[in-house]
């Protein structure tokens, strides 16, 4: 037996197996919420209310404060619920609308990660052209080339998905709506979604990760090229963030949305998309306002306080 409308919605099964741990990922997906919330928000007052931070690369940070201020907010809240209550049921149209938001802001950062990689790499690479180049008008072009992306791949691939002849128990063995998990619950032929997912993930997860190692890879010859110590500190500070921020987000990415077919790797991918939607965008604001001296200088003249005596 097939349903093909599933106008009941599914259950998400989560972590059900595990009650222990369902109450212990409660509080730690709860604090990571807020920790999210927090440090965005944060990141957004000071790109905004900061002179010294209108600039490209605190442009783009802002877009991704706000991205994964949104794309917490899709899944977390109803993860919550899912966590602390015997309740694991979401809606038709609750799968689809977090389907389509968590697809779409995914993608968007993916595309603009790897805007941030080029930025950094013309920083580096042709520092005395860097204004002339990075204006801000090619800022709000990229921005938008990067949203409109996510939109589209969104728009293309969460009807397909949602239109699969779902089994009749509609259990997803996940903790929230996503493309692997509702292909594994369909008892039809999936092999039309299963291409368009293969293909989704060669040009927005590997093309834009290639890019972006290509951009490292340039900017690598370039400090080494440098011969003071002060300069590959300069050099190796302006870009680690970004840096340590495309590594968590990637290895999590791949991990969920290129997984071999077996049950371990499945049990894992469940881990790995909860770092994915409730780990990365935690500690996003913290790699930037840790290793980020403009930051904490702009935090501290937020407060009122000089920004080197606050630092110090």
């Amino acid at each position: 037996m097939v349903n093909h409308t599933s106008p009941v919605g599914f259950i998400l099964l989560g972590f059900s197996e595990h009650p222990r741990l369902e109450k212990i990922l409660f509080v730690v997906v709860l604090c990571s919420y807020l920790l999210t919330l927090l440090g965005n928000t944060l990141i957004l007052l000071l790109s905004t209310l900061d002179p010294r931070l209108h600039s490209p690369m605190y442009f783009f940070l802002s877009n991704l404060s706000f991205l994964d201020l949104c794309f917490t907010t899709t899944c977390v809240p109803q993860m919550l619920v899912n966590l602390w209550g015997p309740t694991k049921t979401i809606s038709f149209l609750g799968c689809f609308v977090q389907l389509f938001i968590f697809m779409f802001l995914g993608t968007t950062e993916c595309i603009l990660l790897t805007v941030m990689a080029f930025d950094r790499y013309v920083a580096v690479c042709q520092p005395l052209h860097y204004a002339t180049i990075i204006h801000p008008r090619l800022c709000w072009k990229l921005a938008a080339v990067a949203w409109a992306i996510g939109l589209i791949q969104s728009t293309v691939q969460t009807p397909p998905t949602l239109k699969l002849p779902f089994c009749p128990h509609r259990q997803i063995d996940d903790f929230l709506c996503e493309v692997p998990s509702l292909i594994r619950l369909s008892c039809g032929n999936t092999t039309y979604n299963e291409i368009q997912m293969a293909v989704a993930s060669i040009f927005i997860v590997v093309v834009p990760l290639s890019l972006i190692l290509v951009s490292y890879g340039a900017i690598t010859r370039a400090v080494l090229r440098i011969n003071s110590a002060k300069g590959h500190r300069k050099a190796f500070g302006t870009c680690s963030s970004h840096l340590i921020v495309v590594t968590l987000f990637y290895s999590s990415v791949i991990a969920v949305y290129l997984q071999p077919k077996n049950p371990y790797a499945q049990e894992r991918g469940k881990f790995f998309g909860l770092f994915y939607a409730v780990g990365t965008p935690t500690l996003n604001p913290i790699v930037y306002t840790l290793r980020n001296k403009e930051v904490k200088r702009a935090f501290w003249r937020l407060l009122g306080k000089d920004g080197d005596s606050g630092e110090s």
